[in-house]
């Protein structure tokens, strides 16, 4: 299935701002810390402001300390960030996420990806944030779209921590399945680039798409989002204690 990344951004984006009025500024974010709902609003603003400026070439101007109205910042932010990947050739050069160096050249459709997964975990800390407690099901994204959150920390996120030295290679490879997708779509944490049935391994964590995604990024745990792990649990925690994802 080949998602439409703007489409879905665009989605996402609507849904996010819709829910900022409703939340309490002060909240606190489920599973992030000492985050606040206006702590993450400013956060993905920022990130629309700078990705957009990274996918047009250029330094866009700084937004300024705050604090802001946050509906109609996010707002602006958001409608910046669609009108440049709107604009651009997806296949246009310009600056990604890279390693060893932090940014190197890619293409803006990299940006579409990135920016759709990005809004996506940030669209369910809002509104973790308003239910009290994270928890699958808040967003109702399709199950193809949760797997391919999955794949980017696979794929790009997780080997970019590794190349910029921000944690280790993991010992032991952890073999991921989407139960809930047709075919059981497999991935193999810590070494992305290896077939699942060639991969010998210690750990394998299955269940529905969304449940592997949030507890890669540390949303969830694997009880929390009805994954069964099968193999050495240690091998596990011992991956999710690493920072995976930026």
């Amino acid at each position: 299935m080949t998602l439409d990344h703007l489409a879905l951004l665009a989605r996402f984006q609507d849904d996010f701002l819709a829910a900022i009025p409703a939340a309490d500024a002060d909240a606190r974010v489920p599973a992030c810390g000492d985050w606040t709902v206006r702590g993450l609003v400013e956060h993905l603003a920022d990130v629309h402001h700078w990705a957009a400026g990274n996918a047009r070439g250029v330094k866009g101007a700084a937004l300024g300390d705050g604090p802001f109205d946050l509906a109609p910042h996010y707002a602006t932010q958001a409608a910046e960030l669609r009108a440049a990947l709107s604009d651009l050739d997806p296949a246009a050069e310009c600056r990604v996420l890279a390693h060893p160096a932090p940014m190197g050249p890619g293409p803006v459709r990299f940006w579409h990806r990135r920016q759709t997964h990005e809004t996506l975990v940030h669209l369910h800390d809002l509104l973790a944030a308003s239910a009290g407690a994270a928890a699958s099901g808040l967003v109702g994204a399709a199950p193809e779209v949760w797997a391919d959150t999955v794949d980017e920390v696979v794929t790009v996120l997780q080997p970019r921590q590794v190349g910029l030295g921000r944690m280790e290679p993991l010992r032991f490879p952890v073999v991921l399945v989407a139960t809930d997708l047709a075919g059981a779509p497999t991935w193999v944490l810590g070494a992305p680039g290896e077939r699942a049935d060639e991969v010998a391994p210690d750990v394998v964590v299955a269940g529905p798409a969304e449940g592997l995604a949030l507890t890669l990024w540390r949303r969830l745990t694997p009880g929390e989002a009805g994954l069964t792990v099968t193999g050495d649990r240690g091998d596990l925690e011992a991956a999710l204690a690493q920072p995976i994802v930026p």
